[in-house]
């Protein structure tokens, strides 16, 4: 794992973007980033702003439905130089309002437009103005946060429609993404993100059914995922990694 994270250190990112760092996982990735490359600058934007703060990170609050305030946060990261890395940590399973739904009966339009704008629409419009922003000169990446659940041919219990479909959509957004910045920047991979089970806010209403093993906290899911960033080329633009670096199929 040190090593790992070494060599992916002598690549030396200078210009990371995370969106949704207030998050359980995008704040584990910020802080973990921060260490990783002391020298780098790291933007981070989010609703609210961090109860912590690092030398090289600069916090800017972000309106998630304002696409304004989306395309000026991706001039801002960039404003000195293009981006090595942008990570998107935003997303939603249920909130007071929606839970997942069990069955047909749960179904409703608003819970269906409400998660597929955070999961699916949220990132497109991010990806819209960051990803042009990405570095040509040298490898880059841009990452979302997916889900296993958004594979159809992993689906075998059913169930969570909404977050399921939203998730679903993401991956095709990214596939998307992915052919169309492979004509103009040719090493930039496109990729989501699958970062297990973690203990947090989005997860707590059904921690009871995951074994203890495979809870895991943020900070090891944000350096698991930093492990498989590292490890990715080009030639992986377009698909979804897990936590543990295996491909997730469509």
């Amino acid at each position: 794992m040190e090593q790992n994270i070494n060599s992916y250190k002598s690549m030396a990112p200078k210009n990371i973007a995370v969106v949704g760092s207030s998050g359980a996982i995008g704040k584990a990735l910020m802080r973990q980033l921060a260490a990783i490359y002391p020298d780098a600058n790291i933007y981070t934007f989010s609703r609210s702003d961090p109860k912590e703060y690092f030398e090289n990170i600069f916090h800017t609050k972000i309106k998630y439905e304002s696409e304004i305030t989306i395309e000026s946060a991706a001039m801002k990261a960039s404003e000195l130089s293009s981006l090595d890395m942008v990570i998107v940590a935003t997303g939603i399973l249920h909130d007071e309002v929606f839970m997942p739904e069990k069955s047909m009966k749960d179904l409703s339009a608003e819970k269906f437009i409400h998660l597929y704008s955070v999961n699916a629409v949220l990132p497109a419009i991010i990806a819209k103005h960051f990803v042009p922003r990405l570095n040509k000169k040298k490898r880059s990446v841009f990452a979302t946060l997916s889900a296993r659940v958004g594979s159809i041919s992993d689906n075998e219990i059913g169930g969570w429609y909404s977050y399921r479909a939203s998730k679903s959509a993401l991956n095709m957004i990214i596939k998307n993404v992915a052919i169309e910045t492979a004509r103009k920047n040719k090493q930039a991979i496109i990729v989501g993100l699958h970062p297990g089970t973690v203990a947090s806010y989005l997860s707590e209403p059904f921690q009871s059914n995951v074994p203890k093993e495979k809870l895991f906290t943020p900070e090891f899911s944000a350096r698991k995922l930093i492990e498989v960033l590292e490890k990715l080329t080009p030639g992986n633009s377009g698909k979804c990694f897990a936590w543990d670096g295996k491909e997730i199929e469509p």
